[in-house]
């Protein structure tokens, strides 16, 4: 069952006011042709405006009550005018609730009694002219209904629309702040683990080292709560986005990475965010994967600013293992890699070079605008 609205009470109030003063004026005005009114025509006239009160919960039963009252208090011959405007709301209501075979049956019973009165009341046709008002009239009211309830309609569906809109890009978010963190722990988290491995292996032997690695660790897992928490502010009521992954912070990327890295960047200029998160992403996994199956390995980290594309190539001298290949083990490396390629129309192939393995990605760049 539908609600009561918050505003039928006012509506009720205003229109049983409406109706009773307004046909004090129509009878006075009518004196000479229609009966005056009494408290029957008094209670008549409230049955309407009672009605409104219920029209959400019972609306076609309502509506029908609506209108024998109206019957009633035309063929007892009191004033027309004013007791018509309940059962024009009523009416009304129930196209836009829906209910359009039921209106349009007792807006076509409707007609029919108002026309088979005036031939009663008379005996005789009242006229062309008097029935083509009433049927204008009354299918003027239905077209008006109609219309609200299709521009209703129309409203629900584009709000609908946006709403599922706001889902998928709440989605698509989610998404990447999982993307995100996946390779912000899988980063720092390996990095960790391989300096402190080193630490441990030289405690004895090197302790100098030793305390380069556990200045690493540090460094390390202060940059994973940093990135953490930047991600998790997303989720924050009106907290802004922004990013901490961009080209700008490479240098501090590879000198935490503990590898022997050379950097080129040929034409470096700023780039869309999506693209630089992307290609900083791309080398961030790249570094992670050569300390952890390659350490000791030098790797060369390339950065081509073409016109249409960033190309990001990242390459290791050391060994690399089967798995790294196959995409089926444990790790999202890889495949993470291509699909924040593929997210941008671009393409990732990651594979051996010699006797090392190399990670080449194309993103293309959206166009600038003249």
């Amino acid at each position: 069952m539908r609600k009561q609205s918050g505003f039928d009470p006012y509506l009720a109030l205003i229109v049983a006011v409406a109706q009773v003063v307004l046909s004090q004026g129509a009878a006075w005005g009518q004196r000479a042709s229609r009966e005056p009114l009494d408290p029957v025509a008094y209670a008549l006239l409230l049955v309407g405006p009672l009605m409104i009160l219920v029209r959400r919960k019972y609306p076609v039963t309502a509506t029908i009550i609506t209108l024998l009252a109206t019957y009633v208090y035309t063929w007892l011959g009191y004033p027309y005018g004013p007791v018509y405007l309940a059962p024009i709301i009523m009416l009304f209501s129930l196209v836009t609730q829906g209910l359009r075979v039921a209106a349009w049956s007792m807006a076509g019973v409707t007609l029919a009694v108002f026309l088979s009165y005036g031939y009663l009341l008379s005996g005789e046709s009242a006229g062309l002219f008097h029935d083509s008002a009433i049927t204008a009239f009354i299918l003027l009211v239905m077209v008006m209904a109609e219309l609200t309830r299709i521009l209703r309609e129309r409203r629900a569906q584009q709000q609908r629309a946006v709403d599922e809109e706001t889902r998928r890009q709440a989605s698509e978010e989610r998404l990447t702040m999982a993307q995100e963190l996946h390779d912000v722990l899988a980063h720092n988290i390996s990095l960790i683990h391989v300096q402190a491995s080193t630490a441990l292996h030289l405690m004895d032997d090197n302790p100098e080292h030793a305390r380069t690695a556990l200045a690493t660790i540090k460094t390390a897992s202060k940059e994973v709560l940093g990135e953490m928490r930047s991600v998790l502010n997303v989720l924050r009521e009106g907290a802004p986005r922004s990013p901490t992954a961009g080209l700008d912070r490479l240098d501090e990327l590879v000198e935490r990475s503990g590898l022997d890295v050379t950097l080129d960047r040929a034409g470096s200029r700023p780039l869309p965010s999506q693209v630089e998160r992307a290609a900083y992403r791309i080398v961030q996994e790249s570094l992670t994967n050569a300390a952890r199956y390659a350490p000791g390995s030098r790797v060369t980290v390339q950065l081509e600013y073409g016109p249409a594309e960033l190309t990001v190539r990242i390459a290791d001298t050391g060994a690399t293992t089967a798995t790294m290949l196959s995409e089926e083990g444990s790790g999202n490396g890889i495949p993470g890699m291509r699909e924040r390629a593929s997210a941008l129309g671009g393409t990732l192939v990651a594979g051996p070079a010699g006797t090392g393995f190399q990670v080449s990605a194309r993103l293309p760049l959206p166009e600038e605008n003249p």
